[in-house]
């Protein structure tokens, strides 16, 4: 019997490791330090696999060593961060980025990283400008508001707007409005980090003007709305208003604060979907602030916008957090590009991908269902086939908890393998394809695809049915 001892005298050095020709043909893509950590994370590995209890059976001699290094250096050197394809219907899926950006945004984007800009320069005088005029103007045009502000995300705008006006005092805020947003983040939490003290009102499913107005007190700095935008309670309900709200703040001169998670800045009715509040409509109904996120409903980057009160927003430019939670100019180029498109809204529905997804036309998706399904089956061999059915698409990213919006769907079946292994193959290809499973089927949904993905899927499809 081999003993353990015996094994690990067999290692050889990293120096003998080093020399041999494999690895120094690697040298022009890998520096020397990383080669020699990888060759010591290697050997390193087997050395604990071989002193772990039960019997060893890899291979240790030099050649396997070798063979294990290029692949650990070949693994380090592909993108952690890639490409996938969304085929799973959900417009805003937060484990797959949210929005995907328009054009004109991921244009920008490259205009700005391959040159130097105009970020904190101002073009007529010469003297210093500030990075958040770029798009400011636009905030306010789109929104009715007096001034914005943009930040890194609405956590961080929640966060910036709390520590500002309400730091060591009280925010009002409805105990049904307590949400959890992404990551387990609390908004209690939220505003423990800003200083603020929460002053909980109301029950967790009816909350009512007088439960604001009992709860005030001389440290009342906020009352605080915040938008249930990733989950709906129905049934015995009732929540006040924004515009009470805002009477009852003016009433008490205090400021209203409306949290929309969700930014959105078209109404979706007229496109068929459920309401959802705007941010001019919050402005109009008198919200003294509103925040939202840039990256969901908004179909931009990742961001978070304020925008209200003149007086409140230039406080929080003030606020030393606003240089920590600042957008970059790549941001900021997005955003920008992003607000352009929303001078038009048809231009916007169109263009933006979240908005054309949301609105897509039925005929068009079982149109594209269909078409999939076909070159499917005429494609990918006997092996496989694919059928169209209606079903639904959901908005995801904690925005219209509520719609489903109707889909066709191209469902996948096969008996050459199970539907568990054709969705993980599908997902280590590259681009992995991300899908959904249900009956025993894999479910591709048109509504997310986007240009050549089909013909993608297919190719996978191919390769996986070796066809």
């Amino acid at each position: 019997m081999v003993t353990k001892q015996h094994l690990l005298r067999q290692l050889p050095a990293i120096s003998v490791i080093l020399e041999q020709e494999a690895i120094k043909k690697l040298t022009g893509s890998f520096s020397h330090q990383v080669i020699s950590d990888t060759a010591g994370e290697v050997v390193q590995g087997i050395r604990e696999a071989i002193l772990e209890e039960g019997e060893f059976t890899h291979p240790i001699d030099l050649d396997s060593i070798v063979s294990l290094m290029v692949n650990r250096l070949q693994e380090k050197a592909k993108p952690k961060l890639k490409k996938v394809i969304n085929a799973t219907g959900i417009i805003l899926h937060t484990n797959l980025g949210r929005a995907v950006l328009a054009q004109s945004a991921v244009k920008a984007i490259e205009d700005i990283a391959a040159n130097y800009s105009n970020l904190e320069l101002d073009l007529t005088t010469g003297e210093r400008g500030t990075r958040y005029s770029h798009v400011e103007e636009l905030v306010c045009s789109l929104t009715g508001a007096e001034a914005a502000l943009v930040v890194n995300n609405n956590a961080g705008a929640v966060l910036l707007v709390l520590s500002t006006l309400a730091k060591d005092k009280e925010v009002i805020v409805s105990r049904g409005q307590l949400v959890e947003i992404g990551g387990s983040f609390r908004i209690p939490d939220v505003m423990t980090q800003s200083g603020a003290a929460l002053v909980e009102v109301g029950t967790t499913n009816k909350t009512h003007l007088r439960d604001y107005e009992q709860a005030m007190t001389d440290q009342t700095s906020l009352l605080l709305k915040v938008h249930t935008s990733n989950y709906k309670i129905i049934g015995f309900t009732a929540e006040v208003p924004i515009s009470d709200l805002v009477k009852l703040g003016r009433e008490k001169n205090i400021p209203v604060y409306e949290d929309l998670g969700s930014g959105v800045l078209v109404d979706f009715v007229k496109y068929g979907v459920i309401h959802e509040p705007t941010v001019r409509e919050s402005i109009g109904a008198g919200a003294d602030v509103v925040t939202c996120s840039g990256d969901k409903l908004f179909g931009g980057p990742q961001a978070g916008i304020i925008v209200g009160r003149a007086d409140l927003i230039s406080k929080m430019k003030k606020n030393p957090l606003t240089r920590a939670l600042r957008i970059d100019k790549l941001t900021l180029a997005a955003m920008e590009a992003t607000l352009r498109l929303y001078i038009d809204e048809d231009r916007a529905i169109r263009e933006i991908p979240t908005l054309r997804m949301i609105t897509m036309d039925g005929e068009l998706i079982s149109a594209s269902a269909k078409r999939l399904a076909a070159d499917i089956n005429k494609q990918c061999g006997s092996g496989i086939k694919a059928t169209v059915e209606d079903g639904y698409s959901q908005v995801g990213g904690g925005a219209l908890p509520e719609e489903n919006i109707p889909t066709c769907l191209v469902a996948i079946s096969t008996s050459d393998i199970s539907v568990n292994a054709l969705e993980e193959s599908l997902r280590q290809m590259d681009p992995p394809v991300l899908a959904r499973i249900q009956k025993e089927r894999l479910l591709i949904d048109p509504r997310t695809l986007l240009a050549g993905d089909s013909e993608i899927i297919i190719n996978h499809l191919k390769k996986i049915f070796e066809i």
